[in-house]
């Protein structure tokens, strides 16, 4: 082959875009954009031709300039189906939001609200106003203030409360979550000074109370929300580091991680510790996620004495974590779900924890049934759903599935992830599985169309 005639048949840069269905490109994205898409496909091209390849032909190059321009203007962040019965999933954006939420974020976004705006008085209000009553109505303490995640709000807590100070936590309590997360690290952080007690497993009253000093700002206690500790344990609690604290007049924060309004226990799980119960055991201060069993929105939200919250409202640090309108929208809704005793249809998280057995089944059956009649190898089996985002460590619930025998499940599930919208499933035992729970009704027949797609893809690759 002649390399240099085949790079003279390569068009300029000028004639490329000269051609119709570029100009059509240029008219439908903007002529800045095409030329960058226009002069990289080029360059590949040419590379190719230098490596030995023959010189594409002017419509495979128009080809892949639409090709390279659609992947450009696609968004990186997309929704996806997640078919893995993990309901929290940290990874594939935690808890959905429920219809009221997102028409809520929706309104808030769409043209001017009164974030800071007191209708009734005519002049400037507090954005915090908006969650705060629904707030303390719900966990029954007196005052609250929303941030931007729990992290942040342990961290505001620490720095505005105990900075240059000591905080006392049970060493059993130094957790690490997603991301890197540490409990040391953040009190580090905040400018206060861990002051551990206890053991790994075992830490009592005594403990804490020996570690008190006139230095002591805050006792913390940091619920193990995503591990647990069995066999020979102790460990104090909450009301009675709260009678300690009073003793020495030193406020209790209970940082719940995850933070529950609902009891866990009648689906089956273990029990949460729930909010209302660490504010009716007097905990000065109570930290918690709004984007896990909540939920709602990313939020950290922080719930307890009026003149604690009041220090944290005014501390600098706020402005930096502060929410805006669109959090405060979707999380304003999520409350009134609860205020409304509706949290269970309403809210997608509580509507997939509490999903009947026999329906998780009845559906899985549908499914298969519908594959298989589109040929594919699929059967029902039993499974597990796991609550996720650091919630209830261990725990699962019982489920019904579909499952692929694939001859690649691995292949299988790289070209679901490639489906639009893309399909999160779940490989065990050398068996693709679909999980109903986790499956909002409207996306079904999307994921089992993309299952069909995907699956003869890969019979028909596995033939070459």
């Amino acid at each position: 082959m002649d390399v240099q005639r085949e790079l003279r048949r390569l068009p300029s840069v000028d004639r490329l875009l000269q051609e119709p269905q570029v100009m059509e490109l240029i008219r439908a994205s903007g002529r800045e954009l095409v030329v960058d898409v226009v002069r990289a496909v080029l360059e590949q091209a040419r590379h190719a031709v230098l490596a030995g390849q023959p010189c594409p032909d002017t419509e495979a190059l128009i080809a892949a300039v639409a090709q390279s321009l659609a992947e450009a203007l696609r968004p990186t962040l997309r929704r996806v189906i997640n078919a893995t019965g993990v309901i929290i999933h940290t990874n594939l954006g935690r808890s959905p939001l429920s219809e009221a939420a997102r028409r809520a974020m929706w309104e808030a976004g769409v043209g001017y609200s009164n974030l800071e705006y007191d209708l009734e008085q005519g002049r400037r209000g507090s954005r915090y106003y908006h969650a705060e009553a629904l707030l303390c109505r719900l966990s029954g303490a007196p005052a609250a203030l929303v941030v931007n995640n729990n992290a942040g709000a342990v961290l505001l807590v620490l720095s505005a409360l105990a900075r240059g100070k000591e905080v006392i936590i049970s060493r059993s309590q130094l957790i690490e979550i997603g991301g890197g997360f540490r409990i040391p690290e953040v009190m580090a952080q905040s400018g206060a000074r861990l002051v551990e007690v206890g053991t790994t497993n075992r830490t009592r009253l005594s403990d804490y109370e020996r570690a008190i000093t006139e230095n002591t700002a805050l006792i913390m206690r940091a619920h193990r929300s995503n591990f647990r500790i069995i066999g020979f344990t102790v460990e104090p609690s909450l009301g009675e580091l709260v009678e300690l604290g009073e003793k020495y007049h030193i406020p209790v924060v209970d940082d719940l991680g995850s933070g529950t309004l609902l009891d866990t226990a009648p689906f089956g799980l273990e029990h949460e510790p729930m909010v209302q119960e660490s504010v009716r055991a007097g905990a000065a201060l109570v930290t918690f996620s709004g984007d896990k069993l909540l939920g709602g929105p990313q939020a950290g939200i922080i719930v307890g004495r009026k003149e604690l919250v009041e220090q944290l409202r005014h501390f600098p640090l706020t402005r930096a974590l502060r929410v805006d309108k669109i959090t405060l929208a979707g999380l304003q809704a999520t409350l009134l779900h609860y205020l409304k005793g509706e949290a269970l249809q309403a809210i997608p998280t509580w509507r997939m924890i509490a999903r009947p057995l026999d329906e998780l089944r009845a559906t899985a059956e549908r499914w298969a049934e519908a594959l298989r009649a589109a040929g594919l190898p699929a059967e029902v089996t039993a499974g597990q759903s796991a609550v996720g985002g650091g919630s209830l460590p261990g725990e699962t619930l019982p489920t019904w599935c579909a499952a692929i025998a694939a001859p690649s499940p691995d292949d299988l599930a790289r070209r679901l992830r490639a489906h639009e919208p893309p399909v999160i499933a779940l490989i065990q035992d050398d068996k693709l599985l679909l999980d109903p729970r986790t499956v909002q009704p409207d996306e079904e027949e999307t994921l089992l169309q993309a299952l069909i797609h995907a699956y003869h893809q890969t019979q028909h690759a596995s033939e070459k």
